[in-house]
């Protein structure tokens, strides 16, 4: 069977990750194989061949262990098992041998900053002493005040209200409190125990073993908190990361943390072959985010700035230009990202007005994105993406151009950010939406019923693989076009120079090929002597570049 690269799985002759385009998979929203309307890993294994198709290098599967799945999978009960609405563990060998039987690598995701509460250890810790071995696994505390009743310091939870929780002693009073950074039933681990490193080290090597190509990290810039764990009294959202006017948060962002990926790195370095750490780290600016991807830490590194940057010329060049510089320093690739399961999706976020805050989900009640402006947008920047050097991630559904559902029902969302926030902020449930595969069957092809763990829009038919596969001009024929040039031409792996422009429009050369991205209102003309390999949308009978219109060219053949 042909594979979508030219690259071998034992990573001959190159550097797999530093040009891949990876491709994530939300496995409860991408294919159910068993009709009960949770994605599954047997299903995961049914559309490989369609993965396959579409050109892409490798997946990364968001968590599938067992889990009370209080937040999606993210809290995990157990770190070496496959929960059972997802399949088995045989399951999970299966995916792995057919992905590599088809020339893919798979990246699973490791959530290492914090467990379930429903974890063996925290079941343990709360059952045990203050100060036992039991209890230092985790970030427990005496509370403020007389009493005891008051949280141990002032930070908050990223999904909203108090980072603390309060335990009861076994005899009903009340106990010492835990740190949650994230849902009450996601306890943070404490870094500083040996059994926590140990475990996680033992976790990596039985993953390894069982053949997966590199770790998604979770949180990775959350692990270690600064050791008074100080009060944090900066208004803006905690995982915004380091800025230049104020102190780094406590809980984020500490140095702490590249030591334990020195040591993952060097687990990682022991295995035979190419695997990879990919750090989830919201992390500002860009140099301190390169850190993460020194020789001996990372591998990659998610550039958020790059996926937050407004659409405009000089916003895009700057952050382009900054990230670019921030990884060459340190010789890593820049890994370029656009949307994924915790965002808006970017076929929606760039309808939104230009330098808007990004909000944390939008609901029926809510301004309505105009939806043709905003997958105009989303094409023009997704091929600006895949153009530039590096590595790419591609969010399962966006190669169909779909939106964020705007319209879900507040009744159905299951993010625990809306009711965190006494329901003020709907979370990211709209763009977690199982995805459509054909147009006329069953929950769009999701599964063999109608069935669906959050609604689909009736809009979904429209996007349906079956509706854009071979048609010219659909969105998923602009990307299987984009990822073959991109492939062939080398883009990954190509330098970037600027070129002289008129204001509001980006161009630059990658390699031999030059790019333009027109952010202005008035169509502007390609370099004199090229000619159009692939654009966004239609170019203007005079072969100009509309509005919000990327363009890839090269030197015309006389």
């Amino acid at each position: 069977m042909n594979t979508p690269s030219t690259r071998t799985r034992d990573g001959a002759g190159t550097e797999w990750w530093r040009e891949a385009v990876i491709y994530q998979i939300y496995p409860r929203s991408f294919a159910d194989s068993d009709g009960d309307g949770i994605g599954d890993l047997p299903g995961v294994v049914d559309r490989l061949d369609d993965l396959v198709a579409l050109g892409i290098d490798a997946i990364w599967l968001s968590p599938f262990y067992p889990s009370p799945q209080a937040d999606a999978g993210y809290d995990v009960a157990d770190y070496r098992d496959v929960d059972p609405i997802f399949g088995r563990l045989t399951d999970a060998d299966r995916l792995i041998a057919e992905a590599h039987r088809r020339g893919l690598r798979v990246i699973v995701d490791l959530v290492p900053n914090h467990t379930s509460s429903a974890h063996p250890w925290f079941v343990e810790a709360l059952g045990a002493e203050p100060g036992s071995a039991a209890r230092d696994r985790y970030v427990f505390r005496d509370g403020r005040g007389q009493h005891g009743d008051r949280p141990p310091n002032s930070w908050r939870s990223v999904f909203g209200g108090p980072a603390w929780t309060r335990t009861d002693n076994p005899d009903g009073t009340p106990g010492q409190w835990y740190l949650h950074l994230f849902d009450a039933g996601q306890p943070d681990l404490n870094w500083d125990s040996e059994q926590v490193r140990d475990e996680f080290v033992a976790i990596l090597r039985f993953w390894l073993d069982r053949g997966v190509d590199g770790f998604r990290v979770d949180v990775a810039h959350g692990l270690v908190k600064q050791a008074d764990l100080a009060d944090w009294h900066y208004p803006e959202e905690t995982t915004s990361g380091d800025h230049v006017d104020q102190p780094r948060p406590p809980m984020w962002d500490q140095d702490g943390v590249h030591e334990i990926y020195r040591q993952w790195r060097s687990v990682l370095d022991e295995h035979p072959g190419q695997q990879i750490l990919v750090a989830e780290a919201w992390v500002q600016p860009a140099e301190r985010l390169a850190a993460y991807v020194r020789p001996d830490e990372m591998h990659q590194a998610f550039n958020f700035e790059y996926l937050e940057a407004a659409w405009t010329s000089d916003a895009q060049r700057t952050v382009i230009e900054r990230s670019l510089a921030a990884t060459d320093k340190v010789g890593a690739p820049t890994t370029w990202v656009l949307s994924n399961h915790d965002v808006l999706r970017h076929a929606t976020r760039l309808a939104l007005p230009i330098g808007a805050a990004r909000p944390r989900g939008i609901g029926a009640n809510d301004p309505q994105p105009d939806t043709a402006l905003g997958l105009r947008r989303a094409r023009a920047a997704t091929l600006l993406m895949l153009a530039l050097p590096g590595s790419a991630y591609l969010y399962q559904g966006e190669e169909l151009g779909l939106p964020e559902h705007t319209t879900l029902p507040d009744e159905v969302r299951q993010d625990p950010t809306w009711r965190r926030t006494d329901h003020t902020e709907r979370g990211r449930d709209g763009c977690r939406v199982p995805i459509p595969w054909e147009a006329d069957s069953p929950s769009y092809g999701f599964g063999p019923t109608d069935a669906s763990w959050l609604p689909q829009p009736p809009v979904w038919a429209e996007y349906a693989l079956d509706r854009q596969r071979d048609v010219p001009g659909s969105t998923y024929e602009l990307y299987r076009t984009a990822l073959r040039l991109r492939r062939d031409l080398g883009l990954g792996a190509g330098r970037l120079r600027w070129l002289e422009s008129p204001e509001d429009v980006l161009a630059c050369c990658v390699d031999e090929v030059t790019v333009v991205t027109n952010f202005g209102a008035e169509p502007v003309s390609l370099p004199p002597g090229t000619e159009p390999l692939i654009a966004s949308g239609p170019l203007n009978g005079s072969g100009r570049v509309p509005t919000d219109v990327t363009v890839w060219a090269r030197q015309r053949v006389r």
